[in-house]
């Protein structure tokens, strides 16, 4: 056993070097980064100095003075937005106090002594009232219809058919189908050279079907009792009628309703 350490030696199994060489090595490391930190330090903050330093700012304070005009100004605007101002009510400086009398209260019952009610009665009457009791008797009054004024249903033509004279119509007769007033119609005419009216045309309506059919029919059926004497070729003249409703256009009465069967 001990003739072989030699041999294991030579082979290089076991190292048995001195620590002392690895601390040499560990501190000539820290040393040369030490001189390479100081080398650049002295490079860069002694040889090459910054060229421009900037100082911070020095504090300023400013006061507002009435010395100036925009200083009066804005202690004039910081009196007027004062809320404490602003919601309290301030008497004129010229206004002196007024001090409202002392006025002693009376009472209105040492003026005017008010008259007393007299006590219910001790006995309570606990009979049943009447549905039906004893008063004075309704007379009712019958209300007269008002009467209006008569306006009747009105035609007009237009100037295009003033040289037929006037025209001829039958009595109105129209039958509405609501009681309300329906607004006025106008038709678009051709009469020919004897005053006849050849074609009716509605331009607006009336709102109530039937009574338009009635109107219509009104003014197809109208006659001019004279000729025109046209100028130009043309055989019709063409104009507008109008008709303006009144109060005499007649309501249908409702139907009776039917008696049950029995």
């Amino acid at each position: 056993m001990t003739s072989s350490l030699p041999v294991l030696r030579e082979i290089g199994l076991f190292s048995w070097d001195g620590p002392g060489r690895r601390g040499v090595v560990l501190a000539g490391c820290v040393f040369l980064s030490f001189l390479l930190h100081a080398a650049s330090f002295y490079l860069f903050q002694i040889v090459y100095p910054p060229a421009l330093s900037l100082l911070p700012p020095p504090a300023r304070v400013s006061l507002i003075t009435p010395t100036t005009e925009e200083g009066r100004t804005l202690l004039r605007w910081v009196e007027a937005e004062d809320p404490a101002l602003a919601s309290s009510t301030l008497r004129p400086i010229e206004m002196k106090t007024a001090r409202l009398p002392e006025v002693e209260h009376v009472p209105s019952y040492q003026m005017s002594e008010p008259a007393l009610k007299s006590p219910p009665p001790f006995t309570v009457d606990l009979r049943i009232p009447s549905s039906q009791p004893p008063g004075p008797v309704v007379i009712p009054h019958q209300r007269l219809p008002q009467k209006t004024a008569a306006l009747p249903t009105t035609i007009s033509f237009s100037d295009e058919l003033q040289g037929f004279g006037k025209p001829s119509l039958a009595p109105p007769k129209f039958v509405g189908s609501s009681n309300e007033a329906p607004p006025a119609i106008s038709f678009r005419i051709a009469v020919n050279r004897d005053g006849e009216v050849l074609y009716c045309f509605a331009t607006n309506s009336s709102g109530d079907r039937e009574l338009d059919e009635q109107a219509r029919k009104y003014v197809a059926l109208c006659r001019f009792n004279r000729k025109s004497a046209m100028d130009n070729d043309a055989d019709l003249v063409w104009g507008t009628a109008t008709i303006d409703w009144g109060n005499d256009v007649a309501v249908p009465q409702a139907k009776p309703a039917a008696a049950p069967e029995p």
